[in-house]
């Protein structure tokens, strides 16, 4: 892939973010890595997304060091850097402070699965960080954020893309996918999965998890080896 064309899908899966209703002002964040090259292709910080063309996107290699651009990126880029670093599967990362999910968060409560909805896209309860420290959040916070979702995928035993998002308690939510489209998508369906929740629990308080044979039957539906969903790509 081009650089050019990376910068393209960066700039859409911004984009998709506004449409899908997932932002606030100009809160929030898509990203895409090029891993041959080395690069990360990011959304400027707070400019809006109204006014946002792909000129304005930010090169970065995968420590952060700004490659091309003439704006600051994103203030997240140090997050967006650290899951790149973390899990060579990640290909594009979305962050966003849509509000059922940041709710969650900000009650420090995983997203349970009541549902195939949920079971569709995440292969388990979406976790959520522990609370960070005082010297995380003195330090280098943005890192420390990165580190912060790594430890608690690597704690949970959690496959990194059978749940392609993260809560970041008191924060909001991170998702991610195998490019900046998907990581938007996975987004958009984690905030549908936290609404769904909500709704759930203020109906029926002690409702039921989803049975894990039905919740691994829709997973494994769409993903994996065996995914039979949707259709087949020509060979031609």
């Amino acid at each position: 892939m081009s650089l050019a064309e990376l910068r393209r899908q960066v700039l859409e899966a911004n984009l998709d973010l506004v449409r899908r209703g997932l932002v606030l002002s100009t809160f929030g964040n898509a990203s895409g890595v090029d891993r041959k090259k080395g690069l990360i292709v990011i959304k400027p910080s707070g400019v809006p997304y109204d006014k946002m063309k792909v000129a304005d996107l930010v090169v970065t290699d995968l420590d952060g060091k700004i490659i091309e651009g003439k704006l600051r990126p994103s203030s997240d880029l140090a997050t967006h850097a650290a899951l790149y670093r973390a899990f060579p599967a990640i290909g594009g990362v979305a962050h966003t402070h849509s509000e059922y999910a940041t709710a969650w968060a900000q009650a420090r409560k995983p997203i349970p699965c009541f549902g195939t909805t949920h079971a569709d896209y995440f292969h388990g309860a979406v976790p959520v960080t522990d609370p960070m420290s005082k010297g995380e959040i003195d330090g280098d916070y943005e890192l420390n954020t990165g580190t912060a979702i790594i430890r608690t995928v690597k704690s949970g035993g959690h496959d990194v893309m059978s749940i392609p998002a993260m809560l970041v308690a008191n924060h909001g939510p991170f998702a991610w996918g195998t490019t900046p489209h998907a990581a938007a998508e996975n987004a958009w369906m984690l905030e549908a999965a936290a609404r769904i929740a909500f709704l759930t629990v203020n109906i029926h308080p002690h409702a039921v998890e989803i049975d894990k044979f039905l919740h691994d039957r829709h997973f494994l539906r769409k993903h994996g080896t065996n995914a039979y969903y949707g259709q087949t790509k020509s060979k031609h």
